[in-house]
């Protein structure tokens, strides 16, 4: 048998820790990714009235009862902040 042919189980134990370890590093990454944290009211000039007819019950970040995907903590359905984007 060929030497360079020749699978030891070192070898094939290497390899497997290698590609392990190449793994997690791929997802670790994305999984910080996908874990944003919110941003403060004073970061996104969060304020309780609404700007105009923006409002935050009409914002496509908002959740409804009292939450938003952007901004952190209780949010008032007739709020506004920068994040508003118009639902469709």
């Amino acid at each position: 048998m060929d030497d360079a042919c020749k699978l030891t189980r070192r070898s094939a134990l290497r390899r497997v820790a290698f590609f392990a370890g190449a793994g997690l590093t791929a997802v670790l990454p994305m999984q910080r990714a996908l874990a944003q944290q919110k941003a403060s009211k004073a970061a996104m000039k969060y304020q309780d009235k609404p700007n105009g007819d923006k409002k935050c019950s009409e914002c496509l970040q908002f959740i409804a009862p009292a939450s938003c995907k952007v901004v952190d903590g209780v949010i008032s359905p007739n709020g506004y902040c920068l994040a508003y984007v118009k639902k469709p």
